[in-house]
């Protein structure tokens, strides 16, 4: 079974076995989409969302030192979105309606987010290509073009955008 269809079938089972859940979203730590099944929520969205949330819940665990990253919670008036980390780059967030026991949730989700955070990182360690070239020491860090030379825009033409420099 390839990890795609490993990837799905966790999260199918997850929302089967927890009527409450109502969408799961897969999301690598970048914020880019690796898997969904939300119903009606744009997946994509979601995704760079939760690794939103991840960052800043991670720097916040760091600065007060409490220990590693657990989850993130946010509630709603409906229920609540919950990210766990999955893996080392990978995140798992659950759309949960309201009145769900989110304490035998959380021990379920975090059993799915470390089973499929393995999977992806196993996935994403086996696709990585051969050696990384190394840059040549004597080459320019950077060409600069002129502003004059890049299309669609006249050399000091004015902005309409309203904002003025204030006096100095």
């Amino acid at each position: 079974m390839d990890a795609d269809a490993v990837l799905g079938t966790e999260l199918w089972g997850l929302r089967r076995r927890r009527p409450e859940v109502a969408g799961t979203v897969l999301a690598g730590t970048d914020g880019l989409l690796i898997s969904s099944d939300l119903p009606t929520t744009d997946a994509t969205h979601l995704a760079a969302l939760a690794a939103a949330s991840f960052g800043l819940g991670n720097r916040v665990a760091d600065t007060v030192r409490h220990g590693e990253f657990q989850e993130t919670m946010v509630r709603t008036a409906r229920g609540c979105v919950v990210t766990y980390p999955a893996g080392q780059h990978a995140l798992l967030t659950l759309v949960t309606a309201a009145g769900a026991d989110l304490e035998t949730l959380h021990v379920e989700a975090r059993e799915v987010a470390d089973r499929a955070g393995s999977v992806f990182d196993r996935q994403r360690t086996a696709v990585v290509p051969g050696p990384v070239p190394v840059p040549d020491p004597q080459a320019p860090l950077a060409v600069r073009t002129p502003m004059a030379t890049l299309p669609g825009r006249a050399p000091n033409a004015s902005r309409a955008t309203g904002w003025r420099r204030p006096p100095i």
